[in-house]
């Protein structure tokens, strides 16, 4: 799927000076972007990572969240819309562009808001959003909660768990997969992960990791296994993320951090008894 969409910058431009109620001289002279180079994005909506970066940090600590509040419209005019972050911007995609050792193998991956996606590339210096149109209507889904098929199934594509793969319990979740168009699951960051990790190594039992996962709060990811389920996306807009805005989620991805810590240890003293991994599989290889 080739990626046609860009930043709506031109538009942005517009909205900041009618809700400002400025005109293009005093933004200028506010954000440091010539008068010259904002009447040129004004003809062709085209502008430099610099300009950007000038243009939406002010919007950003102005108290304007631009990019959030897109959400909620796109999300009022499509129904169903989905967002990707991308580390260095994305001009194609394809089923089997991504590393094999992610959640669920290869796939697209898809994230239920902006937000999510923001905090998977908020790291990156040149890194944005894409939000999209989809529908899942005719295609072969399979659909995980917060649940041991799922952990073990994250675990087992993120290469923790490879010994037990001819476990009856691991050989099963393979089965229920592997021939779905799309995989609709709780997503699974690296500090989720480092979570599963000490269950894989037996660290934790199968409660304990479970409880400590269910303070993610991160939502849903879906994830686009055949070319069928990347047909059903239509690409919308690109998001600018300027420094002020992915600070702002690094110091809340921070504060979530602490949050599933603070789980971990409560649900080790409160789900003592729970079973192992050894427990739960070896006795079905």
């Amino acid at each position: 799927m080739i990626i046609n969409c860009d930043y709506r910058i031109k538009e942005d431009i517009g909205f900041i000076l009618e809700a400002e109620g400025i005109n293009k001289l005093e933004l200028s002279e506010s954000t440091g972007i010539s008068r010259t180079t904002l009447e040129s994005i004004a003809q062709n909506g085209i502008a430099t990572n610099e300009v950007c970066e000038k243009l939406y940090s002010y919007i950003y600590k102005r108290g304007y969240r631009l990019n959030s509040v897109k959400e909620e419209l796109i999300k009022e005019k499509y129904g169903n819309v989905l967002f990707h972050g991308s580390k260095y911007g994305l001009s194609e995609v394809t089923v089997s562009g991504s590393r094999n050792n992610c959640d669920f193998g290869n796939g697209i991956y898809l994230g239920q808001t902006y937000n999510q996606a923001l905090s998977f590339v908020c790291e990156y210096d040149k890194s944005s959003v894409y939000s999209f149109r989809y529908s899942s209507d005719g295609l072969k889904k399979k659909k995980f909660d917060c649940s041991l098929d799922w952990m073990l199934a994250i675990c087992f594509y993120r290469g923790t768990i490879k010994k037990f793969v001819n476990s009856v319990v691991i050989q099963k979740i393979l089965k229920e997969i592997e021939d779905v168009d799309l995989i609709i699951a709780p997503i699974a960051d690296n500090k989720m992960f480092y979570v599963m990790s000490q269950f894989a190594e037996g660290e934790i039992n199968a409660d304990v990791a479970l409880h400590s996962l269910s303070a993610s709060g991160l939502g849903l990811q879906y994830i686009l296994k055949t070319d069928r389920a990347l047909k059903k996306c239509i690409p919308i807009e690109k998001y600018y993320l300027s420094v002020p805005e992915r600070e702002a989620c690094r110091e809340t991805l921070i504060e979530r951090s602490y949050a599933i810590d603070t789980k971990l240890k409560l649900a080790k003293r409160e789900f003592r008894n729970g079973l192992y991994i050894e427990e739960l599989l070896n006795e079905s290889i």
